[in-house]
């Protein structure tokens, strides 16, 4: 029987069987003491196996991190800060870990940890954060299939740069000793694909097709970015959910936002309480109160010209510049959630220059109906657009920026043929577990992180 559901028993059991592996293991000539764990839950099952035990004496020499299989009748604890214990009538040793385990019951730190990531997920914190992983994965479809949203899968490898920031991991069968050439230049047309490819940044722009096909849309996965950034933020594999709505403006666009992360964070709160507890009793003070501020927050709104006269009238002296026409640092969006609105806090209509191609143009020439939503003690958490449905200013605005508007030619047809308004977002989904969980690294939150130099396990 899993830990979760057997320590949540409302009465005793006889004849119980749990298996998982060794925490820590005490022994005397006359009563051994096993603390166990299987990982559904953050707390570990009391073993309790004395000389009725047909292999006590082996069992002093278990490994911390040792595989087990025990049976026996589950009774009330006497210790304190548990409910239950396990009498053990038999125990079986499934897998035994020699004394260089290197999980010994000891504090680690996070760096040492990721250095053994294919077994930090046995300790404490990263049992914690993955539980709240799986729990957010599957609250993430829960939310959207609720609302009647198709979720799509989008492609891994792709010949469009999303961002247009040039930031692809090439994928590509040529020899690198001697590709083909053109002209002097490498000739992709001789690559397995016909084209020069690349790892997605992105599944915006396939999801806007979905959405002028299916209304709503969302995709949820991986996604990269071959940039040589070494900050606790900044990962070159992580995963995206990026939602996508027809007949939609700016304004709902902010408003499925809001209704996503409100529903994420109770969603945490709820069906996460023991995790989120270990959270806020040892990575980040005051965790719970800060989560469940949001779920009940207002979410307020401005413009981005209404954010820099805010700044420019706070009499701070900021690390970064304020002025118009430059993008928000953490610095300056943390200001304005925590100083100047006390919550979380959509900025709009940011000047174009600093903004994607995709976006829609505003009356005023100057700004495009984007917006990012930032939360008090990150900053952004959530950016996005309604997306410019008008075929003849989208196919301006891209040669403005010197793109070949023939490159993308399929995604210009949505515009030629049932154009429509519509409007999505993208939130990282490790920078929203960094959020509910207080860790304070993107490589701490995902499973095996993939940053410059390290592509282990």
């Amino acid at each position: 029987m899993r830990l979760k559901k057997l320590l949540a028993a409302e009465a005793p059991q006889q004849n119980v069987e749990v298996r998982g592996w060794v925490r820590t293991l005490r022994a005397s000539k006359e009563v051994c003491f096993i603390e166990l764990n299987d990982g559904s839950c953050f707390a570990s099952l009391q073993l309790v196996a004395d000389r009725t035990v047909d292999n006590f004496a082996e069992l002093a020499h278990i490994g911390t991190g040792a595989c087990i299989k025990a049976s026996g009748n589950l009774v009330d604890s006497p210790a304190k800060g548990q409910r239950w214990e396990l009498h053990v009538s038999e125990l079986t040793v499934i897998g035994n870990a020699d004394p260089s385990y290197p999980l010994q019951k000891k504090r680690h730190t996070f760096e040492y940890l990721r250095s053994i990531a294919h077994l930090r997920p046995r300790s404490n914190t990263f049992g914690a954060v993955f539980r709240l992983r799986n729990a957010l994965s599957y609250a993430v479809h829960q939310f959207f299939q609720q609302r009647d949203f198709l979720y799509v899968h989008t492609p891994i490898i792709t010949a469009s740069d999303c961002e247009g920031a040039g930031e692809l991991f090439r994928v590509t069968t040529l020899d690198p000793a001697n590709p083909p050439k053109n002209n002097g230049r490498i000739d992709w047309q001789k690559d397995f694909f016909g084209a020069r490819t690349g790892l997605t940044v992105s599944g915006q722009l396939q999801g806007e097709l979905f959405a002028t096909a299916f209304s709503d849309i969302y995709t949820f996965g991986p996604t990269f970015r071959a940039e040589n950034s070494n900050t606790s933020r900044h990962a070159s594999e992580f995963w995206m959910i990026e939602p996508e709505i027809a007949f939609a403006n700016l304004a709902d666009d902010c408003q499925l936002a809001e209704d996503f992360l409100r529903y994420l964070v109770k969603y945490a709160l709820e069906h996460c309480a023991e995790d989120l507890q270990f959270f806020n009793d040892r990575i980040e003070k005051g965790l719970l109160d800060k989560l469940t501020a949001l779920a009940d927050a207002t979410f307020s709104t401005m413009t981005y010209t209404e954010a820099i006269e805010q700044l420019k009238n706070s009499g701070q002296n900021f690390e970064f510049p304020v002025e118009w026409g430059l993008d928000l640092q953490s610095e300056h969006e943390r200001y304005l959630c925590e100083q100047v609105v006390n919550g979380p806090l959509f900025v709009t209509d940011y000047p174009k220059e600093i903004k994607a191609f995709y976006m829609r143009a505003n009356e005023d020439g100057k700004t495009v109906a984007a917006m990012d939503l930032l939360v008090p003690r990150v900053g952004e958490i959530i950016g996005g657009s309604q997306r410019e449905e008008r075929l003849d200013v989208l196919t301006a605005r891209m040669e403005e920026l010197d793109m070949a508007p023939e490159s993308l030619d399929w995604y210009l047809d949505i515009r030629r043929w049932g154009s429509c308004p519509h409007a999505g977002f993208g939130l990282g989904f490790e920078r929203l577990i960094m959020y509910l969980s207080g860790m304070e690294n993107i490589r701490d939150v995902i499973p095996f992180p993939r940053t410059p130099g390290h592509a282990e396990f």
